[in-house]
């Protein structure tokens, strides 16, 4: 039998345990795809008592998960502790440092510090694997760096965590808010007890930094992304969005312009006959644009103990059978500094949403602001007048650059008429 591939696992959460369970299960499938046995040699999490679903294997447990790279005759490490500074950062650069291959799941270690992590798995002959780290079961890191390398990538689309899609998907089918479906996440485990990374955008913005790297291959940049969550969509939001023939995703996209590269998260419309459309509940989905292949859509399990350990075995295998390309698919030093330009040039059609009170001549003021920054008026819905409570008035636009209309929606905002801040979000036509 061939020599067994030995691994160090840190990280026995959710993922963790997948990966164990899926080691086990599946031991024979996957020797036989890997062309030796895949064993765990030393684990490592933060509380060694703590109860698991998954009993942890019968190895050497290292109390310092920095640490696993010193554990001898081991042939990778598997990162699952998360975060981009601290331990996991130490245990990957160890590791690293002594030519050992890694597996990780971290994106918030990549996006700030993948290009050096890149760097320095090039110059000791290690492998830097990452699968598990954006869409969990979709295979979008090796789709984007060996299915499409023969593509010039034009754009790559994503909804790229799986708490925001569901918590829109409740709010249109449910009718209710945004606090109360949270709440509801929480409690059903689809969302943390903070969800502040999720629900404000930072999680897709980690992944969408990956995918920009990947897509063009630019030295991974978080500082040059605009982000912005889902906090503000409101249940009438959702309504109007409906009645227009569209929905609401958080959506990270990242585009090739004459003017440099935009990426950017933040709620946008999409039809809703559209295959990104018809992504609900904790889905992820990637749309990637080549200049051979056209476009593609991917959809799947962004998250969960088995898709995102499917992802971490499958690096795994790879490693086991000798394949490793540079990490983000060409040499570090061939990965330049983003030509990165904002937003503000994108032009495309818009939704706007205003909370005015009803008075004559309120629309007239918006369409006169309107006039003023060149921005045409496609539609406009107001349903019911009631001269003693604020009213919603929902107003499309034709295409117009994104800084014209952010200057007039910025006016409209100061008018003595509105009772709430205005709610402008890019109409994505797919």
């Amino acid at each position: 039998m061939a020599k067994a591939f030995r691994i160090a696992l840190a990280g026995l959460g959710t993922v963790g345990g997948g990966v164990v369970k899926a080691l086990h299960d599946n031991a024979s499938l996957i020797r036989e795809r890997a062309g030796r046995p895949i064993e765990i040699a030393a684990v490592s999490a933060r509380n060694k008592k703590k109860k698991r679903d998954v009993k942890p294997p019968n190895v050497p447990w290292v109390e310092d998960a920095a640490k696993l790279a010193d554990v001898g005759g081991v042939d990778a490490v598997v990162e699952l502790i998360g975060g981009s500074e601290g331990t996991a950062r130490k245990l990957v650069e160890g590791s690293l440092k002594r030519g050992i291959g890694v597996v990780t799941a971290n994106k918030a270690l990549l996006a700030h510090h993948g290009y050096e992590l890149a760097k320095l798995a090039e110059d000791k002959g290690a492998a830097l694997k990452y699968e598990a780290a954006v869409a969990g079961g979709i295979p979008i890191i090796k789709a984007l760096r060996e299915g499409f390398a023969a593509n010039k990538i034009k754009a790559v689309y994503g909804i790229l965590n799986g708490t925001c899609n569901y918590i829109l998907t409740e709010m249109r089918e449910t009718g209710r808010d945004f606090g109360d479906v949270l709440k509801d996440a929480q409690a059903k485990g689809y969302a943390e007890a903070d969800p502040s990374f999720d629900i404000d955008g930072i999680d897709a913005a980690h992944k969408l930094c990956v995918l920009s790297a990947l897509a063009f291959g630019v030295r991974p940049d978080f500082k040059n992304l605009k982000i912005s969550g889902i906090r503000r969509v409101t249940a009438k939001d959702i309504f109007f969005a409906q009645e227009l023939g569209f929905r609401i995703k958080l959506l990270g996209s990242a585009r090739q312009t004459d003017k440099g590269i935009c990426q950017s998260v933040e709620p946008c419309l999409v039809p809703i006959k559209s295959p990104m459309g018809a992504v609900d509940g904790v889905f992820n989905a990637v749309f990637v644009e080549g200049d051979f292949v056209g476009n593609g859509l991917s959809v799947g399990r962004g998250a969960g103990a088995g898709p995102t350990a499917s992802a971490v075995v499958a690096d795994l295998i790879d490693l086991a059978r000798g394949f490793d390309v540079p990490a983000f698919g060409i040499p570090a030093a061939k990965m330049k500094q983003g030509g990165w330009t904002g937003t503000d040039h994108l032009v495309s059609h818009f939704y706007l949403h205003v909370v005015v009170l009803d008075r004559p001549g309120v629309l007239a003021d918006i369409a006169a602001i309107m006039r003023d920054h060149d921005v045409s008026i496609e539609t406009v819905i107001q349903r019911g007048r009631d001269p003693d409570k604020p009213v919603s008035v929902v107003i499309t636009c034709h295409s117009v650059a994104q800084a014209r209309i952010e200057k007039a929606v910025a006016r409209i905002g100061k008018l003595r008429s509105m009772a709430d801040k205005p709610s402008l979000m890019r109409i994505e036509k797919f």
